[in-house]
């Protein structure tokens, strides 16, 4: 009988390309107009990227954070929530609730070859305006 494994390898995201994806974000939000907080989790929604522009909103903070949180907590994009609860009244009242679930765009789960190494949220525009700065900052890394 074989040794039973008790751990995984697990990839997670470099400080490097958390780092380049957020100012990417900040640099699209600049470009649009906005000011947002943008930041970059591992897979495990531990805080690995920061960045917030002058100006942005204060409670922004908290929302782009758990924005990325809840990307890589679930692995699919925030906007995406309120589909996937579909007619399920429990769940459309209850989830929200918790804490640090965002359901409502701006975070994206950020995958490599399939795998999840992370998750970015921008917050500070709409949702529409999270996305694309989010967007903006997976493709600086070479990923979407």
């Amino acid at each position: 009988m074989g040794a039973t494994a008790r751990s995984v390898a697990r990839r997670a995201i470099t400080a490097d390309a958390a780092a380049t994806a957020v100012r990417a974000a900040v640099a699209h939000a600049e470009a649009s107009g906005i000011r947002v907080n943008a930041a970059v989790t591992d897979a495990s929604g531990v805080l690995a990227a920061f960045l917030r522009m002058p100006g942005a909103f204060l409670h922004s903070v908290e929302i782009a954070i758990d924005k990325a949180y809840t990307a890589a907590s679930f692995g699919f994009p925030t906007g995406q929530w309120m589909q996937a609860i579909g007619g399920d009244e429990a769940l459309r009242t209850g989830l929200p609730l918790r804490p640090r679930l965002v359901v409502f765009g701006g975070g994206l789960p950020i995958r490599e070859g399939g795998e999840l190494i992370g998750g970015i949220g921008v917050s500070g525009g709409s949702a529409e305006q999270d996305e694309a700065c989010a967007r903006a900052g997976l493709a600086a890394i070479g990923l979407e």
